[in-house]
């Protein structure tokens, strides 16, 4: 196989990081500026298409030769522009070596990963790349003193554009580079092909509602308006968004306050408070609300065809290797629970305000709770959704070998009564509605969503223990009484640890519950990994790992990763409860991936998925049922895991 390296520099009125790559080159002023290339080892050659230089034919060849593997940083980028320029290249034989590092737990950015990697200086991306962008790829404010003109051309500034035009080569020494040094840790060619299906699905998109997102932003700006006028007479400040000059009027009317952010306004409207301090709150709530944006975001990367594209990203979870959100950040949508759906969006298309206001009462909230419907089918299809039913519970339950949560999931599927039942010493039949031992099954739920990565009463707390009704004083009770009730789960906690530790100490690999914990490491370039082969031949990376004291005084696993807080290349510990949640999580996607493959294999198109739930824009005779038996068909790699979906149809996406 020969292997070229590619990359790429275009231009597009079309802002792409709030549109998105596919609107983006589908503008019609897109066009390829610059073409970089090198085969295998040979020198990198520039193409200058903006000054009338053409890709060599035998480039344009080997773009749809079979027998060549083109491969570039983000590579879903190059092929999508280069087929839209005219340059036919198939998809699968392409691969994309911003993918190939994310999967051995690198960042996503090519100058980045670079670094991280150890790459030396002249190997590295060039730093002068963002301006020249700006000045090339944007298009300028016409002025007298330029001409009038919209572009920036290579005459305008020919010594910026040979800079340009080294930057771009120097890019695909960079990639070359990286890939260079990740040869030896190969991603599985089940992740290329679903790394393929992913860019598919994004490329065919899905289809938006535009009435209904041309309504609420009509809607909305209504709204505003009549709220900050209304909180203008009610406070008499001038600014009443502004947060100083409101926590001032607050404080003169003798409420204590510390901050005006969302969770201390909502603690205190669950409080008594004087009516007009109530009403300034609620308006504040109200004006705070962000989801109005998604329906922006929505309106900005729709294409001519009302289809949004790329709103997934593959691997965008690192180290577990699940999906993230992109442009409208689908897994974060609000829930939907007004009951009269179809109402409410007919009120919004129709810019009724004052029909909204008068049934539902909050208007930013309704339009928040609509924002999942404008998602709808193509013509004469319809959606059909279905979600896999307490997956991660069921997924660690299989691998700690739990048999009675099996048990559970095999049968009557009550998982959060069965686990009150067993911390409690209470009989199933006794925890249902009407008697007292009913109020069991809120701490079994609560115990069963938090605890199963080694966390205590802060792990219950983050999800929601106290808001349930809960008091602080029992939560290490429950706790201990879930933990004593789940023994085997309990033991893969510090099984996982001490695996990994075991690896750590000998550099021999260690097998548990069907994981393979191993040191990978390449001599040549000095990478080295702990890695975790999961039942499906898959491979979790954690870089660079050493041994160190944490802050607890005690031998843990460190290793250099992307920092959630700074967004740096850094180095964090890790312990059994976490790295078993990794493990479980990782598992849980790759059961998605499975039913995602299976869904392709009968011809039907997913337009996105979100958490464990796939959305299917399907023809009128595919039922949902179809979708979850294929979602509980055994998987070949897992024997014995029992899996069930649950879903429903419809005309737009919801929370069902």
């Amino acid at each position: 196989m020969k292997q070229l390296s590619i990359d790429i520099e275009t231009r597009s009125s079309i802002d792409i990081g709030k549109a998105g790559l596919y609107r983006y080159a589908q503008s019609d002023d897109f066009k390829i500026l610059l073409f970089a290339y090198r085969f295998k080892d040979d020198a990198v050659q520039i193409v200058d298409l903006e000054q009338g230089e053409k890709i060599p034919d035998e480039v344009v060849a080997a773009l749809k030769d079979p027998e060549t593997v083109k491969h570039a940083y983000n590579a879903a980028f190059e092929w999508y522009c280069l087929n839209r320029a005219g340059y036919v290249t198939p998809l699968e034989q392409w691969r994309c070596t911003m993918i190939h590092g994310l999967y051995c737990g690198y960042t996503a950015g090519l100058d980045a990963t670079g670094k991280a990697i150890g790459l030396p200086q002249d190997k590295r991306k060039l730093a002068t790349g963002k301006a020249l962008i700006r000045y090339f790829c944007v298009p300028c404010k016409p002025t007298k003193s330029n001409g009038n003109r919209t572009w920036n051309l290579p005459r305008h500034a020919p010594e910026k554009w040979e800079l340009f035009k080294e930057y771009c080569r120097q890019d695909v020494v960079t990639e070359s580079e990286i890939l260079r040094r990740l040869d030896a840790f190969p991603v599985p060619d089940e992740e290329e092909k679903l790394w393929q299906m992913d860019i598919r699905m994004n490329a065919f998109g899905v289809k938006v509602d535009t009435a209904l997102i041309d309504g609420a932003l009509q809607v909305n700006e209504q709204s505003t308006v009549l709220l900050e006028n209304e909180a203008r007479k009610l406070t008499g400040l001038e600014n009443p968004n502004s947060s100083a000059q409101l926590l001032n009027w607050v404080h003169e009317n003798r409420v204590e306050m510390e901050n005006l952010q969302k969770a201390t306004v909502s603690e205190k409207l669950s409080a008594e408070l004087p009516e007009n301090v109530r009403r300034a709150l609620e308006i504040r709530q109200q004006l705070g609300k962000t989801s109005i944006k998604k329906y922006v975001a929505m309106d900005t990367a729709k294409g001519s065809d009302d289809r949004v594209r790329g709103l997934t990203q593959y691997y965008g979870a690192n180290r577990t290797g699940r999906w993230a959100g992109r442009l409208v950040q689908m897994q974060n949508l609000p829930r939907n629970y007004i009951k009269t759906l179809d109402y409410a969006r007919k009120l919004v298309k129709e810019r009724n305000y004052a029909g909204i206001k008068l049934l539902y009462g909050n208007v930013p909230d309704t339009l928040s709770q609509l924002i999942r419907t404008a998602f709808i089918p193509s013509e004469g299809n319809k959606f059909v959704v279905a979600d896999f039913s307490a997956i991660e519970a069921r997924v660690i339950a299989w691998l700690a070998g739990e048999t009675w949560v099996n048990e559970v999931f095999a049968t009557h599927g009550k998982i959060y009564e069965a686990t009150a039942s067993q911390m409690f010493h209470v009989p199933i039949e006794k925890i249902a509605k009407g008697n007292p031992e009913y109020a069991l099954r809120q701490k079994g739920k609560v115990a069963t969503l938090a605890l199963g990565y080694q966390g205590g009463s802060n792990a219950l707390i983050a999800m929601g223990a106290l808001n349930m009704g809960l008091t602080e004083e029992e939560l290490p009770d429950i706790v201990q009484r879930w933990r004593t009730a789940n023994p085997r789960i309990r033991d893969l906690w510090y099984a996982v640890e001490e695996a990994a530790l075991a690896v750590m100490q000998t550099a021999q690999p260690q097998a548990i519950y069907n994981l393979i914990f191993n040191l990978e490491s390449d001599i040549v370039y000095g990478q080295s990994f702990l890695t975790v082969q999961l039942p499906s031949g898959r491979k979790l990376y954690y870089p660079r790992p050493f041994l160190k004291e944490n802050q607890f005084g005690k031998m843990a696993i460190h290793y250099y990763t992307v920092g959630q807080q700074t967004r740096k290349w850094e180095v964090t510990s890790t312990y059994g409860g976490k790295m078993t949640e990794n493990i479980v999580q990782a598992i849980a996607r790759d059961c998605l991936a499975e039913t995602l493959r299976r869904i392709d294999a009968k011809g039907l198109q997913v337009v996105f998925h979100v958490h464990d739930e796939v959305i299917i824009d399907a023809p009128a005779g595919t039922t949902v049922e179809e979708i979850c038996d294929l979602m509980a068909e055994p998987i070949a790699w897992a024997p014995g895991l029992i899996l069930k979906g649950a879903g429903f149809e419809g005309n737009y996406y919801m929370k069902d």
